[in-house]
């Protein structure tokens, strides 16, 4: 064992904490060769995207009103529905787009533009009606226990290609829901790293405001004199590992310092949007008015994903109307549509948005039956979701509902297989991807899932 003197005078010779060890602190890394558990790894088989960036719409966004077209929802306005409540017609018109014909309606005009990239996945399903079990396993493929988010393990699978910068961020997550962000069983900095204020904030009709990394400067110690007090507390923990032998909380911690000390310098130059052209903060929206805060975060998403992080999601909520959804609908669209859509054109314009799969999506649906008179309950039996990009095809319609909208009925799309489809476009095969915990292999889609293979390009 290392005497406190011993580990004393190796910190503040400037020793590296690895250098000090010889240690790797993650499985994943010992397994790639590399002591850094965020180096690059290769992908099962030959990937159609290298990155994700998930666009989160928290509250269930209503695919009635949106991309799922339903003319005799539209013919039986007013009559009885199937489980009850009276049938209401969209109040927003659907139209076929762009060369494919795929009709997507007019709250989304933005978007809707960009519909020869699009693949609508019309078939949706989830096991939970309720908002916190449905965003649980949307995120972690479960909503009865605390597993790794999807977003942790794309990066267990395949590292990070910016060791300056988190593999995974989380833009304007909610409060409370570091479950949809985190690592859990896997190591700790596979775990995706939150910015943004996020919380009633990002509840807001805007989508939230508030994009910033508190901390990132330390107004009292230099650099370098961070980093002579980073090597003493490094070395005590390495110290701590190499006497109880296993310790992933420590091992997360010595990771994260590590990081966190490389993303000052890095963080506040990515995040700096100032020398941006006009052109593109107005092609996001994010110059003004009711896009500027969800256009800022598109930005940086897009800055992220160019810099070479592996995963980034950002939230826009809240899609929850169960009343006024004519109005409210309309203002929380009205906030993302541009943003969203001038994503797209952007990375399409840097030759990205081949690689880079766009994800878009709620927990779940709303029912075509109306609520309160204009409003929408939780509808988990059948809605939509949509990728682009990342070697999907593009203009393309997958699966369908029932005539009036309320469940799957064909080319069903369980939530399993909707990430195994993530995974596979990533170039990882989701019964592969497993991490050994608690006596068992674990994995992303449990002991379900199927890929798509009929939305790969």
């Amino acid at each position: 064992m290392f005497s406190r003197r011993q580990i004393l005078k190796n910190a503040s010779a400037g020793f590296g904490y690895l250098a000090f060890a010889g240690l790797s602190t993650a499985s994943a890394a010992q397994q790639s060769g590399s002591t850094n558990p965020l180096a690059a790894k290769a992908p099962h088989f030959p990937a159609r995207a290298k990155r994700v960036i998930f666009l989160c719409m928290q509250g269930g966004p209503s695919h009635v009103d949106s991309f799922d077209y339903k003319p005799q929802l539209i013919k039986d306005h007013g009559k009885g529905g199937k489980y009850g409540g009276s049938l209401l017609k969209s109040p927003w018109t659907f139209r076929q787009r762009g060369n494919s014909g795929l009709w997507i309606s007019d709250l989304f005009p933005n978007v809707a533009e960009q519909a020869d990239e699009l693949t609508l996945i019309r078939s949706m399903q989830c096991d939970q009606p309720v908002h916190p079990g449905a965003m649980t396993q949307m995120h972690t493929g479960t909503a009865q226990f605390i597993r790794p988010s999807l977003g942790a393990w794309s990066l267990y699978g395949l590292g990070t290609e910016n060791d300056s910068l988190p593999g995974f961020v989380s833009l304007n997550a909610p409060s409370g829901s570091s479950r949809n962000y985190g690592s859990s069983f896997l190591p700790a900095i596979y775990g995706g790293s939150k910015i943004g204020r996020g919380g009633r904030g990002s509840r807001s009709p805007r989508g939230g405001s508030g994009e910033s990394v508190p901390d990132i400067k330390n107004p009292t110690l230099s650099q370098q004199q961070q980093r002579k007090q980073i090597n003493l507390i490094q070395a005590l923990n390495q110290e701590k590992v190499r006497r109880d032998r296993y310790q992933p909380g420590v091992e997360g911690v010595i990771e994260s310092f590590e990081l966190a000390f490389r993303m000052q310098d890095a963080i506040p130059e990515l995040m700096d949007t100032s020398k941006e052209s006009q052109a593109t903060l107005a092609m996001y929206g994010a110059d003004s008015g009711p896009t500027n805060s969800f256009g800022k975060q598109c930005l940086l998403a897009r800055r992220f994903v160019e810099a070479g992080v592996r995963f980034v999601e950002l939230t826009h909520g809240s899609w929850d109307q169960h009343a006024n959804l004519s109005v409210d609908h309309k203002t929380r669209a009205e906030a993302c549509d541009k943003p969203i859509a001038g994503l797209l054109q952007d990375l399409k314009q840097r030759d990205m948005l081949k690689d880079t799969l766009v994800i878009w999506g709620g927990e779940f649906g709303r029912t075509p039956a109306a609520q309160g008179g204009d409003g929408r309950n939780h509808n988990n039996r059948g809605y939509t979701t949509w990728m682009a990009g990342g070697g999907v095809k593009g203009g393309f319609s997958y699966g369908a509902t029932d005539e009036h909208g309320y469940e799957s009925v064909e080319n069903k799309c369980h939530i399993h297989d909707w990430h195994a489809t993530i995974l596979h476009l990533l170039g990882l095969d989701h019964e592969q991807l497993t991490y050994r915990y608690a006596g068992r292999d674990f994995r992303l889609t449990d002991v379900h899932g199927n890929v798509a293979n009929d939305i790969i390009a």
